[in-house]
């Protein structure tokens, strides 16, 4: 077992809590049987006074008439029933998947959750608490996350022992967009044409996040993460150190905009190289080492070293209107967040939310949005929620100025608004969909006609009425498709709407939706595993990150990637020949020596190995939507 956390300070270790469950991974029973059953709980806890939702999977004949126990903290039974009917099959082991409702359970305290009869082996642990009380870690831990993804010369080295990385970034070159060509043995399927032509510079785009596992530094998902951020210093309740982690994000997206060019900067660094140049994803190592390179042009690891920066736009030309408006909605929150504290600084922010915004190209060709270089890592096909989003925000930091402009653009968002209702289909929020994030913001802070209104909400509604009919047919009642990509970030996608659509209108239609899905993301589900580091008895132990699979061995601690939120699981048939690592260390997780494979279903599979980036890579959008659902359910009247 090649694992690299040690425990947090909240969660056992994934072993230990195997041990005192009883049945974590593997199942095990008395009776000796291959597959007993298994139970699936929320491992991060409920919240008293709301719907509590864990399952049971196991043989179809003997969980037909099974029942459970509910013992408190001095061993007295709490709860005792039968288990609900059975939501379906799962695979060919697990004939069937019962529900278990723990609603009633309302006191806060651990709990004990069993079966009784002849299949009574799994036992697992939770807890009831208060929303504030469960999730306030889990957000201060995403605001560490962050502290390990930080660049440049203000880095953090109390987990991970790092010293500050690609220093050459303060005088980096300006490079041609280069061509991109199908190439199915790289790792994004594309290999970057190594005659790379120079188009200006030096620009300090120095700081700033790492992306994800890699090293490369985007504007369209900084952008996203910097105004979500923001959107949750300025509307939920305050978070140790998340306004000066936004406040770093943000200074490196002010780098990425030169006003004196008009200029938008889209990323700094070359993913995938090719025969003659070597890219960010071709090397395994931390990020450090990159300055120690000897390196001259023309050399295959030059540009590692001296990274290359890619524009949005020409100097001076129109930028594509999606980045144009999440960099301006992030400038514009900035705005709102520092009015009171700084009005000198916050007139500032907008003015530069103001510039950008007005340089957005709002008839651009059909496929031509740019999101990053190539667009294979964040494609898009919608930009008029991100305009909107921006409208509404400079409208929003305007007012808070007292500023003639804000009328002007109130009256934008709302043409933004119905021209993205008439002409986009909306999906699930994410880094390549914001308008649920648009939508209620203009339903907030404009002055909607009463036929907008009504047409913003069901566009909200529609929303979260895709996961949840998604939900009901599948066993453990999942809003989104496990077998497809991003899984788990995309429930927490759902989980916002849900809580975004019951703050704007108050309609609390989906409060059960939402617990479910807070429960799936945190261990209810078919691998019984939660999908954020730290968070539950068992998280992912062996993510596909740089720093968190070499730091160990120079520093000797572990832990060091707390509140990353992982893909979770993805399509069965891609995990069944992890790909080799160079340069990585070997890590690959299952308790108890078990194997997940046990618990693929419905097409759908996880592995946590860090080879394996289709489940265990996380990503800064990833950790940022999770940060705001859990904020937005954590500031629940």
């Amino acid at each position: 077992m090649n694992h690299f956390f040690s425990p947090s300070a909240r969660a056992v270790s994934a072993v230990a809590a195997c041990v005192l469950a009883a049945c974590c991974l593997s199942a095990c029973s008395e009776d000796g049987d291959d597959a007993p059953a298994a139970l699936r709980v929320n491992q991060v806890g409920y919240v008293a006074g709301e719907k509590k939702f864990a399952y049971v999977m196991g043989d179809r004949d003997k969980l037909a008439d099974a029942e459970f126990e509910v013992l408190d903290e001095r061993g007295n039974t709490a709860e005792h029933g039968s288990v609900g009917p059975s939501l379906g099959e799962w695979n060919s082991t697990y004939g069937a998947v019962h529900s278990i409702d723990l609603s009633s359970l309302s006191r806060a305290g651990t709990y004990r959750l069993r079966l009784v009869g002849a299949d009574a082996g799994p036992s697992v642990r939770f807890r009831v608490a208060t929303a504030r009380q469960l999730l306030d870690p889990l957000r201060a831990d995403s605001v560490h996350f962050f502290g390990t993804q930080r660049d440049g010369e203000d880095v953090l080295t109390e987990a991970t022992g790092r010293v500050p990385s690609h220093l050459t970034d303060e005088r980096a070159r300006v490079y041609e967009t280069p061509d991109a060509d199908p190439d199915p043995d790289s790792a994004d399927g594309t290999t970057a044409d190594p005659a790379l032509s120079e188009a200006g510079g030096p620009v300090d785009v120095s700081g700033g996040w790492f992306d994800a596992g890699d090293f490369l530094k985007f504007t369209h998902t900084t952008s996203y993460v910097v105004a979500q951020m923001l959107s949750t210093v300025r509307d939920t309740p305050s978070v140790p150190g998340l306004r000066d982690e936004a406040r770093h994000g943000l200074r490196w997206l002010d780098r990425m905009w030169d006003a004196d060019t008009g200029t938008l900067y889209a990323q700094v660094g070359l993913g995938s190289g090719g025969k003659r140049v070597r890219g960010d994803h071709d090397v395994w190592r931390l990020p450090e080492e990159d300055d120690h390179l000897t390196v001259r042009p023309g050399d295959a690891d030059y540009l590692i070293k001296y990274r290359p920066v890619f524009r949005v736009n020409e100097p001076g030309e129109p930028i594509s209107p999606n980045l144009a408006g999440r960099v301006s909605a992030a400038f514009a929150l900035a705005a709102q967040t520092e009015a009171e504290e700084d009005p000198v600084q916050a007139r500032e922010w907008l003015d530069k939310a103001a510039a950008v915004y007005a340089k957005a190209d709002t008839r651009p060709d059909k496929g031509a949005l740019v999101t990053t270089v190539p667009a294979d890592y964040y494609q898009e096909d919608s930009w008029r929620d991100d305009m909107e989003w921006a409208a509404a925000e400079l409208a929003r930091g305007a007012d808070a100025l007292g500023d003639s402009r804000a009328s002007r653009w109130s009256g934008e968002a709302l043409t933004w608004a119905r021209a993205a209702l008439r002409d986009e289909r909306s999906g699930t929020l994410g880094a390549a969909d914001v308008s649920a994030l648009a939508h209620a913001e203009v339903l907030s802070s404009a002055d909607p006609d009463a036929g907008l209104t009504s047409a913003l909400e069901a566009e909200l509604r529609r929303q979260v009425e895709t996961g949840r009919k998604r939900a009901a047919g599948d066993p453990f009642r999942s809003g989104v498709i496990p077998s497809d990509f991003d899984a788990a970030p995309n429930t927490f996608g759902l989980l916002a709407t849900a809580e975004l659509y019951a703050r704007v209108t108050g309609d609390h239609r989906y409060d059960d939706f939402a617990a479910q899905q807070l429960a799936w993301v945190f261990g209810a589900n078919a691998w019984g595993t939660s999908f954020v580091v730290g968070a539950g008895d068992l998280y992912p132990h062996c993510p596909q990150h740089q720093v968190a699979n070499l730091a160990m061995s120079h520093t000797g601690r572990g832990d060091i990637l707390r509140g990353a939120v992982v893909n979770g699981p993805n399509d069965a048939d891609l995990l069944k020949e992890p790909g080799a690592l160079e340069g990585g260390r070997p890590c690959s997780f299952a308790p108890d020596g078990g194997k997940w494979s046990d618990f693929d279903g419905h097409g759908a599979g996880y592995l946590d190995d860090v080879r394996s980036w289709q489940t265990v890579e996380p990503a800064d959008d990833f950790a940022s939507t999770a940060l705001y659902a859990l904020s937005l359910t954590a500031a629940r009247p």
